[in-house]
């Protein structure tokens, strides 16, 4: 997978465009995710991804870093290398880690807006 194109509010992942903050899995997306606490990325926030098992979880906080993601999140994501950037930064390294890491599962998740 590969993201085409991103900017405020809009993804353009393999050609489709998503406007709602998404996760992007191994081989599918799951474009309905939603986090309790809106800017707070929470543990319950990210059990689905840790079911996934993946080498590592890029978190993209907003296009200018306005989610929170407190350290108890990321230590929750024991043994996954956790990388968190301002999504314009996090889609670059999705796409260049994804290119490069074809044998690592990585999981990434973005809130497109603020």
């Amino acid at each position: 997978m590969k993201i085409d194109n991103y900017s405020f509010g809009k993804l353009v992942l393999d050609g489709k465009i998503y406007e709602s903050d998404i996760i992007i899995y191994p081989g599918k997306v799951d474009s309905s995710w939603w986090r309790r606490e809106g800017h707070y990325l929470c543990i319950e926030d990210i059990r689905d991804v840790i079911k996934e098992k993946p080498d590592v979880v890029i978190i993209g906080t907003g296009y200018y870093g306005a989610m929170t993601v407190p350290q108890e999140t990321i230590d929750y994501l024991k043994k996954v290398q956790v990388i968190v950037k301002k999504t314009p930064e996090a889609v670059q390294l999705f796409n260049d880690i994804s290119l490069k890491e074809t044998n690592k599962k990585i999981v990434a998740m973005f809130h497109l807006t603020c």
